[in-house]
């Protein structure tokens, strides 16, 4: 069986779930295919469909017209020229909204692929008129059409025009009109939202992301991270994001420090920029954005609870990457962040709800980490795993397959 996938980039989050699903496969005995926007190539079958400069371009097409991911036709063609010379069973699609595809040409084909769809839902872009989230800004207007949109300036921004209720109209007739599509959520919160809005009567089949749980483990990091970053014995609360902005809750963790006197508490930023590090407060560790997965398991490891006070969110896997390495997760009631903790392996609180944290934290320090590692642990092996998550996907390939045959 041969599957190709199509992701916006071959790194960062999506692209790193991708290969995995990849791995997954071929370890299976089936053919993976993988074609994105930017990034490296690391085997034979796989494929940059744009560039840097190409790229720009339909970025800033984007930003005047509002109508991304309908530009680059020329690179879309020789998508479709790709798949059909790799004549997959299946298709899988991740992230399409990343400057380098247009989705009128791309569903046009998919309309008459003679096999299976998949599309993996990393957030919310697909049934809007616009944005990747909304709950931030409160919007309601994805279920019945978009327009005036309330967030054009946010990802993907738009500065000139407003075209959401075209694009609201536009992805409902490309969408829909793919029979054999089927959607997969990686959080339930997400998939309840795909039943209300116009992709509704769409095959849904959730599967939560996984982690390496080889990486992401715990190590014996505490007296190094304390002695790198000057913390002492404090307890030490951790926050990582790859960007930090309003929604992810960077002015809460600032709250949250006043809230504590010196040498009381260490909180720790990961994935800050350098203005950023240089505007926080004493109290405040910043560190900027780490490509090393190592790297960020010792600070997960060295960490004695980790806080993700995020008011847009899909299923963040900084909570899995942090129970991994045993370390309990306090997290907003945001999305589908809460679907990585229970009652035993972490906290969750109301946006906004400062007091809910520091309660958390107080109950961290009275019980101390250890009555909650084992547990925290134990939860990722049993229900997070790469390679359980991953086959999932496995078994749902092989389950198309036996429908088209």
């Amino acid at each position: 069986m041969k599957i190709f996938h199509i992701n916006s980039t071959s790194h960062g989050s999506t692209g790193t779930i991708a290969r995995q699903i990849i791995s997954a496969c071929e370890a299976a005995g089936h053919t993976g295919y993988f074609a994105h926007g930017l990034g490296k190539i690391f085997s034979e079958r796989e494929y940059v469909l744009s560039s840097v400069w190409r790229t720009r371009w339909h970025n800033l097409c984007s930003r005047i017209t509002d109508r991304q991911c309908f530009f680059s036709k020329k690179d879309t063609l020789r998508l479709i020229d790709l798949i059909r010379a790799a004549n997959p069973d299946i298709i899988h699609l991740h992230n399409l909204h990343g400057h380098y595809l247009h989705i009128g040409v791309l569903f046009e084909f998919l309309k008459t692929f003679p096999g299976r769809v998949v599309w993996t839902l990393h957030d919310c872009w697909l049934f809007t008129g616009h944005c990747a989230y909304f709950d931030f800004l409160k919007c309601e207007k994805w279920r019945n059409g978009c327009e005036k949109c309330p967030g054009l300036t946010r990802y993907p921004p738009s500065f000139i025009a407003d075209a959401s209720k075209r694009n609201w109209r536009d992805k409902r007739e490309l969408f829909s009109s793919v029979e054999k599509l089927i959607l997969c959520p990686v959080s339930d919160w997400l998939g309840v939202l795909v039943k209300g809005s116009f992709l509704k009567n769409k095959r849904v089949c959730r599967i939560h992301n996984g982690v390496d749980v080889e990486i992401f483990q715990p190590v014996d990091a505490t007296e190094k991270i304390r002695k790198n970053y000057s913390l002492g014995a404090q307890l030490m609360v951790l926050g990582c994001a790859s960007g930090w902005e309003e929604r992810k809750g960077l002015p809460d963790f600032i709250k949250l420090r006043e809230r504590f006197s010196e040498g009381d508490l260490a909180i720790v930023l990961v994935g800050l920029t350098e203005k950023q590090i240089k505007e926080l407060p004493a109290g405040i560790v910043g560190i900027r954005r780490t490509g090393s997965a190592e790297e960020l398991a010792e600070l997960y490891s060295a960490a004695d609870l980790f806080v993700n006070p995020t008011y847009e969110d899909n299923f963040p896997t900084v909570n899995i990457e942090a129970l991994a390495c045993g370390t309990p997760v306090c997290t907003y009631r945001t999305g589908g962040s809460p679907e990585a903790v229970d009652s035993v392996t972490g906290f969750v609180v109301e946006q906004g709800d400062i007091d809910g944290i520091v309660s958390a934290i107080e109950t961290v320090r009275s019980r101390g980490k250890a009555a909650y590692s084992a547990a925290c642990r134990s939860r990722v092996l049993n229900c997070f795993r790469k390679e359980d998550r991953y086959a999932e996907y496995v078994s749902l390939y092989e389950k198309l397959a036996r429908e088209l045959h």
